[in-house]
């Protein structure tokens, strides 16, 4: 089916509300509970990956859920909607933790264990059926692509919100409910400023969501349509090798990205010394993230799927490499932080590429394994992708915990860090996402095999099995 320009618009702004929810307890939920709350890092990110993997776990049961779905508003929607209001009420829990004077209490470590699991339950119902709609609304080539590209750009616009702004604005409304100014490093006054952000935050997860299930419309629900069951669809699942390639990739890419993002705030805070420039040079990193990604479908007219997925590879080592580079010589300091955004930017313009490619490669493997298994399991496979971010960012954050309480960081207010902990903050933040990367390629480069020339003759197999 062909979507009107208004339709993939709302899409868009899905994409961008679902977003703009995962950034902001991706990015900041950890430093939240253990800068602002008091609570040990190493607990906060062994909880939190805990409940990823135990949730990523359960993503490929709600694909299998999403496929057997028959409702008069199709098989995605009613998910979508209902995962929304659920997901934004454990938004406004996680930030409206219980005052108390002992943050590692058991209370504490309990309403964040409980929330936390609730969170990423009720994001699984909505996100696996919002990118299985992409396959089920667009055919292979241009028209795919186009949708893809645009939802992977409103996503990353969505990254860039919570992301620059929550430093900005949270200062300002805890300002605000506590009745006097509160400046940047008075971070366990943040608290109340965090809990209003959210709650503006939740609400617009809302009304993106909602916008989007009134104007999109899903394909017609074929009433003869028999659902496999549940061992049919795992058996089509893992014979399809490709999805297997590309679920790989996704895993190394979330993996590095995760590991340095996790990092990046403290990184600001105690040792540029200026956790204000983080705001900036997220801007900087996502506003490259947001064009590369906008100029995707211009560069498919030049380069090919492979090209461009290669290049996204390379150009994030670089970046962290650079980063790393810039540690050991003293290019960067308190007043001299900015040219930490070439390489931010490098890092971001390869994730983009990255991004929008491997969205489109998933897609692929959809037509693919309807080919080679006879069975068309878009929800399935797509529930894959949120397994695999899950797993990546759960892994990911835990290490980040323990990787601050092993560098011996000091997160109280004023503190001054040794060169050994920077030191160390420095190297974890880089070179575990370099080696991710490197192995992400290679394993991509040897085992994909969905190129131009094999989606179109699959494209025709598919043409030809519709027409008869």
């Amino acid at each position: 089916m062909k979507l009107k320009v208004n339709q993939k618009a709302a899409f868009g702004f899905g994409a961008f509300g679902k977003d703009v929810v995962y950034m902001l307890i991706a990015t900041y939920l950890l430093n939240y509970y253990n800068v602002v709350l008091g609570m040990n890092a190493a607990f906060i990110g062994l909880v939190m990956m805990g409940a990823r993997v135990f949730d990523a776990f359960n993503d490929p049961i709600m694909g299998i859920v999403v496929a057997k779905t028959k409702t008069k508003f199709g098989r995605f929607r009613p998910w979508i909607l209902a995962g929304t209001v659920l997901n934004a009420l454990t938004i406004f829990a996680l930030f409206a933790a219980p005052a108390t004077d002992n943050p590692n209490s058991g209370v504490m470590k309990a309403w964040l264990a409980i929330f936390y699991v609730l969170w990423g339950v009720t994001y699984t119902l909505m996100d696996i059926p919002f990118w299985s709609m992409i396959p089920a609304v667009t055919e292979s080539g241009p028209d795919r692509e186009g949708l893809t590209a645009l939802a992977r750009t409103c996503s990353g616009i969505g990254d860039a919100i919570p992301t620059v702004l929550t430093n900005v604005v949270v200062p300002i409304f805890s300002g605000i409910v506590i009745g006097h100014q509160v400046t940047t490093g008075n971070y366990s006054e943040w608290k109340s400023g965090y809990l209003v952000w959210a709650i503006i935050i939740a609400v617009v997860f809302i009304i993106s969501e909602a916008l989007m299930v009134i104007q999109v419309p899903e394909p017609k629900i074929d009433e003869d349509y028999q659902a496999p069951s549940v061992g049919q669809m795992f058996k089509s699942l893992f014979a399809n090798d490709q999805a297997m390639v590309v679920v790989i990739s996704i895993i190394c890419v979330y993996a590095s990205l995760n590991i340095c993002g996790n990092l990046l705030l403290y990184f600001f805070q105690f040792d540029v010394m200026n956790p204000d420039g983080y705001a900036l040079f997220t801007a900087v990193a996502f506003g490259f993230q947001v064009l590369t990604m906008m100029v995707i479908p211009a560069l498919r007219k030049l380069f090919s799927k492979n090209q461009l997925f290669l290049a996204g590879f390379i150009i994030q080592i670089l970046g962290f490499l650079a980063i790393l580079a810039m540690a050991k010589f003293g290019l960067y300091s308190p007043e001299n932080w900015m040219i930490l955004c070439v390489p931010g930017a490098l890092v971001y313009v390869g994730y983009g590429m990255l991004n929008v490619i491997m969205t489109i490669f998933l897609s692929d493997s959809v037509d693919y394994g309807e080919v080679k298994n006879g069975s068309r399991e878009e929800s399935v496979i797509f529930s894959m992708q949120t397994f695999t971010v899950k797993l990546a960012s759960g892994v990911a954050v835990a290490l980040a915990g323990g990787i601050i309480e092993w560098i011996k960081l000091d997160t109280s207010d004023g503190a001054i860090q040794t060169a050994e902990t920077l030191n160390g903050l420095r190297m974890w933040m880089t070179i575990p996402s370099v080696a991710l990367l490197i192995i992400g390629m290679i394993i991509y480069k040897v085992l994909y095999k969905l190129d131009e020339a094999k989606m179109e003759e699959i494209k025709g197999q598919l043409d030809r099995k519709i027409e008869s």
